[in-house]
């Protein structure tokens, strides 16, 4: 099984999902993708399995991932300062994987109707979704 993780900017979220796949569900293979070079360092000392960064490196392992997890700006273009190209965001939209977004309320997008849970209950609900799909 192949999980896609996408961060930006710092990677912390990427870096906190990467350490939470690994530790919960040890025999998935996490592939990290950071849009740039601290958000993949970020993410490969978490444990990811493979890394790049860039635009290039979401659009071919869009292609290829059963999973894709992340902030839910990865999905909008122009989102994460910037870091999120129209590109980006497409070829993850169109990707036949799952995507499992974490509502995080930053840079202007806002999604209503969402609790406003902490970032470790989001992982945990993050664990729970990829579980479901592991286990079928």
């Amino acid at each position: 099984m192949d999980v896609l993780v996408i961060d930006g900017q710092g990677g912390g979220i990427g870096k906190q999902l990467v350490a939470a796949i690994k530790k919960n569900l040890p025999q998935v293979t996490v592939t990290a993708v950071g849009t740039n070079t601290i958000a993949t360092s970020a993410m490969m000392k978490a444990g990811a399995d493979y890394a790049a960064t860039g635009e290039n490196a979401v659009i071919v392992n869009a292609r290829r991932a059963r999973i894709i997890t992340g902030p839910i700006g990865i999905v909008i273009a122009d989102s994460l300062l910037g870091e999120i190209t129209a590109d980006m965001a497409n070829a993850i939209a169109r990707s036949r994987a799952k995507r499992i977004l974490i509502p995080v309320n930053h840079c202007d997008n806002i999604v209503v109707g969402v609790a406003d849970l902490s970032i470790t209950k989001l992982l945990k609900d993050v664990i729970t979704e990829i579980e479901k799909i592991v286990d079928k």
